[in-house]
């Protein structure tokens, strides 16, 4: 029995080494990019431009932030994306809890019909949106104003049907039907029972509205007209030209900007995939 259990080990080591070394090539290829950035930051454009490329950092990092914040308003720029994202994850929070909430638990009159509407609109690509959305903002008045940036993408048809899957799954609708029968408003019920039930997905939708938000370009270009208000993507969008772009500044901007999606996911990556399947396993 042993000499089979070893024989079977050596058959199924090579296609775990295999599996394993096609992962570290895919990660490596992967990963390249954004290691390249963080050493063209610290470059002069000469340097990044040569051949070959530099492999280390180097020394010009201070220098191409100088540059960086003296051609653009780059650290208001930062908390202009800091403030739209924070924002537009607590009202997705909110508003997309909400209406899972509604959807997973309620029965009204044409909740299917509506909740297939809303499954319809993930279907419209973003840029046929481009001049109705502009059409509206310019009739609010909010052009070159933040809200304008948080509030139309707060209730999103991914968010929706994300958390009326999860409810649905994790939240025992017996435990819906007592809270009421003592006498628990449904405000209330939300609050103390569904929240606290569903906090890996609000994690998870969270960290995905959070890194929507601060990568978007479209809807920043559409509606913003002042450099102050440009949000990262934007601004750094702006140091660009056709004959005299510092690469060097703009990838120092990009490195900064890429900083906190990296540390959030060292940090909650593990999270992240724990609430996408966690409804699929309850």
């Amino acid at each position: 029995m042993s000499a089979t259990h070893a024989h079977r080990a050596l058959m199924v080591a090579p296609s775990r080494v295999a599996a394993y070394a096609l992962v570290g090539i895919g990660a490596v290829v992967m990963a390249a990019p954004l290691y390249f950035m963080f050493v063209f930051a610290t470059h002069s454009r000469e340097a990044i431009f040569a051949s070959p490329p530099p492999l280390g950092l180097g020394s010009q990092a201070w220098s191409n932030l100088g540059i960086l914040v003296s051609a653009i308003p780059f650290w208001r720029n930062v908390v202009m994306s800091l403030y739209v994202a924070c924002v537009s994850t607590l009202l997705t929070l909110m508003l997309c809890s909400m209406a899972g909430y509604a959807f997973a638990m309620f029965r009204f009159r044409f909740r299917g019909a509506l909740f297939l509407l809303v499954l319809g609109t993930m279907l419209v690509p973003q840029f046929m949106n481009m001049i109705p959305m502009f059409m509206v903002m310019d009739a609010l008045g909010w052009i070159n104003q933040p809200r304008a940036l948080y509030v139309p993408g707060a209730a999103s048809a991914f968010g929706i049907v994300f958390m009326r899957q999860y409810i649905a799954s994790a939240v025992p609708r017996d435990l819906i039907e007592a809270a009421r029968l003592d006498g628990c408003g449904e405000f209330s019920i939300y609050v103390r029972i569904v929240l606290p039930l569903i906090r890996p997905a609000l994690g998870t939708l969270g960290l995905i509205s959070f890194i929507a938000s601060w990568n978007s370009f479209l809807m920043p270009l559409i509606v913003m007209r002042s450099p102050g208000m440009y949000t990262v993507p934007l601004a750094l969008r702006s140091l660009q030209s056709p004959t005299d772009t510092q690469w060097g500044a703009l990838m120092a901007g990009s490195a900064i900007a890429t900083l906190p999606l990296v540390v959030m996911y060292f940090l909650y990556s593990r999270r992240l995939v724990d609430g996408l399947t966690a409804g699929a396993v309850k």
